[in-house]
């Protein structure tokens, strides 16, 4: 029995069907060896070489990409801090109030791709500052808005997406063409712990603000003095490095830009790249519901258990839950973040497919503890903070390794339109909806029993359940894509190094006999 058939099955590396470029070798080290080594990597004499950045320059500006993405999730979730309050001040009710964020997702959402298509073609630096400065105004002018014009407050918060979009689907593709291997993951793990930190810090800042102040509206007012520091920041700090030069070879050509529709062909017959969108898509589904929700979920727990006065219409509504929950956001953020990184590290020198493995392992181990989370709020409100400890520990093991399978499986000149499109799918069906299906439901739910503060409860709490279900799914993704993520590598990996030329749309087509022309046909219609 060879060596490979003696390993299990998800440790194995699976052979890829594309032709080398005619006249060169298949690289048998990287074709069909499980612990083959990817190619040379750069010291970083030769990365300062290549990129025109000394290894201080660069490490700077990751550190202000990384302050740029806690801003953003800072603003994002400073609405759920102060979300009791904003409900009182315009007098919402739970399905409305989802639909603050799930319209400011669907407008980041749509413009994503926009934003996706620019970044592989023009200045990022120049895209992010100019997104960055819109936003920072919009999200100010959020802040002055009269309690009946709620329309107006979903209006701006659909246009501070604007923003998000600049940057997100840029700024991890700025890191991919500076560092490579190791020294790439290291970094996006740094990048990512922002948005866990970032998270936390908007529960506590919106809390712990409209407490100073007596106004829940200064709570958004925090982050756009911020944003002109960003955005100062980038234009001083950030140059725009080569894309996809840390990757080639010395020899290889560089690559060119392809045509959208050739991006987003090639992307769909990328399987892993597909299925680990799908994974994320559900880990989105779940922190864009808790998110929102967990402190709302955690303050009527404490009414029903009577450790709280209830929140009554023109009182302002107190309760030290979303400062205790944003601090449980950022330690599990930064422990999930680090841990998945690491074990994913240690474990791929002898797996070529940890990363999706631990994604699996994380996914799938947080859907019961954030069950018991919601099952037990009504029994112990310290037992349902230790599971949402350590579920969302679980949980944040995936933030960084999803950003880092997709820069290794799509090549430098599509990662834009690859974060742009994962975006998509993940805000679409995941957190774009998931606020508002959870108000829903309980909305729901309420109207069919006697009005109480109990029934409140109860509603949000079997509307919650769903979130490990969907978990649960997203894992069973990832168990996909290990399957299939040693060979997607692969062809990256030889694409970006002038190895192995893409299948144009009629490579897969043979020529045949018919009525006494020849026509092209596809393989799979000839039955040999």
């Amino acid at each position: 029995m060879s060596g490979s058939e003696s390993e299990p099955f998800l440790s194995q590396a699976d052979d890829t069907n594309d032709r080398p470029v005619p006249g060169t070798s298949a690289l048998p080290s990287s074709m069909g060896n499980p612990k083959s080594e990817g190619p040379e990597v750069p010291d970083r004499e030769e990365l300062q070489r290549i990129t025109g950045l000394s290894a201080s320059h660069s490490a700077l500006i990751v550190a202000v990409l990384c302050y740029i993405n806690l801003l953003n999730y800072m603003d994002r979730f400073t609405v759920a801090g102060v979300l009791p309050d904003i409900e009182q001040f315009f007098s919402i009710g739970d399905s409305s109030s989802g639909l603050i964020q799930t319209v400011f997702i669907s407008s980041y959402m749509v413009l994503a791709p926009v934003f996706g298509y620019l970044g592989d073609r023009y200045n990022r630096k120049y895209l992010m500052c100019g997104g960055i400065a819109f936003w920072s105004l919009v999200t100010l002018g959020s802040s002055f808005i009269p309690k009946e014009r709620f329309w107006l407050l979903l209006l701006t918060r659909g246009l501070v997406g604007v923003g998000e979009a600049s940057y997100s689907t840029i700024a991890p593709t700025l890191i991919a063409d500076l560092f490579v291997a190791d020294q790439r993951s290291q970094m996006l793990s740094v990048f990512y712990f922002a948005i866990p930190v970032g998270s936390g810090l908007g529960y506590i800042a919106g809390s712990k603000v409209k407490d100073v102040a007596g106004d829940w509206h200064w709570a958004l007012r925090v982050t756009p003095g911020l944003g002109v520091v960003a955005v100062l920041l980038l234009f001083l700090v950030v140059r725009e490095p080569p894309r996809g030069a840390v990757e080639r070879h010395s020899d290889s050509p560089p690559l060119n830009p392809t045509s959208w529709s050739a991006d987003l062909r090639a992307l769909a017959r990328n399987p892993s790249f597909i299925l680990s969108s799908l994974g994320f898509t559900a880990v989105a589904f779940v922190t864009g519901s808790l998110a929102l929700w967990a402190p709302a979920f955690l303050l009527r727990s404490r009414v029903v258990l009577g450790e709280t006065p209830p929140c009554l219409p023109g009182d302002s509504c107190s309760s030290s839950d979303s400062l205790i929950f944003g601090l449980i956001t950022c330690l599990t953020g930064v422990l999930g973040v680090g841990l998945g990184v690491e074990i994913s590290r240690r474990l791929r020198h002898s797996n070529p497919r940890a990363d999706p493995l631990v994604c699996a392992a994380g996914l799938l181990g947080s859907a019961p503890f954030l069950f018991l989370s919601v099952a037990c709020a009504r029994g112990s409100i310290v037992a349902t903070y230790i599971f949402i400890f350590i579920g969302e520990t679980l949980l944040s093991m995936n933030w960084a390794i999803v950003a880092d399978i997709l820069l290794y499986v799509v090549i430098p000149t599509r990662r834009s339109t690859a974060e742009a499109f994962q975006i998509v799918l993940s805000h679409l069906l995941g957190d774009a909806g998931s606020p508002y299906l959870i108000g829903l439901i309980s909305d729901r739910l309420r109207r069919n029993w006697p009005p109480s503060f109990l029934s409140e409860f109860r509603a949000l709490q079997f509307s919650l359940m769903l979130c490990a279900f969907v978990g649960a799914l997203g894992g069973a993704a990832f168990l996909g894509t290990a399957i299939v993520i040693e060979g997607d590598r692969q062809r990256a990996q030889l694409h970006v190094q002038g190895l192995l030329h893409e299948a144009g749309p009629e490579d897969d087509r043979i020529v045949v006999p018919r009525r006494g022309r020849s026509t092209r046909v596809p393989v799979s219609s000839v039955l040999i």
